[in-house]
């Protein structure tokens, strides 16, 4: 509803799904964050990612290694899920400024093509505030800065972004504005309107808790969201 905020709170009475969810980007970052809280919340989860062997073990988490550019482990990596969390990242390097980036478009391709052809139908994918349609929201100021250093990378979460709304794909895009270690609060704001869309400050725990929100109560699907505090 246009004009609407909403604190990211666990809700209690959710019942969490029985199959797993699989979580690609599972070892760093928002998406180990993520796991933690699907795990602590009754959620089996698969933890996709390369280095998914050195993954400690934990009740209900599978450990999946993969690579998110390959089909064959992508379709693998999907039998039997209820959903899927995107929440890949590239390391930061100076390259990235004149290097142009197609690691999201890609991945996010294949993981299109891979649900598409085995029945999952839920996606919740991570990109960024600035990325797509947000990035009318961005101040002159903003937008200099950030396309100066990210604006590759950028392009590209934008190009992800087109793909999964093009998908028919159940899908719900996560925007979170400038990450931080902090705790998780349960405070942060789910902002869905376009013209409430701002930059801040957010913690990856309170972007994970959100994530886990929209797999257990289907949370905006089909709805590109901005997450600040």
């Amino acid at each position: 509803m246009k004009g609407r905020k909403m604190t990211i709170e666990t809700d209690t009475q959710s019942t969490a799904p029985d199959a797993p969810v699989l979580m690609l980007g599972a070892t760093s970052g928002i998406g180990a964050f993520a796991v933690d809280e699907a795990l602590s919340r009754g959620l089996r989860v698969r933890g996709f990612a390369r280095g998914a062997g050195n993954m400690a073990p934990r009740d209900g988490l599978e450990p999946f290694v993969g690579d998110a550019q390959s089909p064959e482990d992508l379709t693998r990596a999907l039998d039997g899920v209820c959903a899927v969390i995107y929440a890949l990242g590239v390391k930061e390097r100076p390259a990235m400024i004149w290097q142009q980036e197609t690691f999201f478009s890609r991945t996010t391709a294949a993981l299109i093509d891979a649900m598409q052809a085995t029945d999952v139908t839920r996606l919740i994918a991570v990109t960024g505030f600035g990325a797509g349609r947000s990035r009318d929201a961005m101040s002159k100021l903003e937008k200099l800065g950030h396309n100066a250093v990210l604006g590759r990378v950028y392009d590209d979460k934008s190009r992800q972004e087109s793909l999964i709304m093009e998908s028919g794909l159940d899908w719900t895009i996560v925007r979170p504005v400038i990450l931080t270690k902090g705790a998780r609060t349960g405070t942060a704001r789910v902002l869905r309107a376009p013209d409430e869309w701002r930059n801040g400050l957010i913690s990856r725990r309170d972007v994970a808790a959100y994530l886990v929100d929209a797999v257990i109560d289907r949370l905006d699907v089909r709805v590109d969201v901005v997450l600040a505090r």
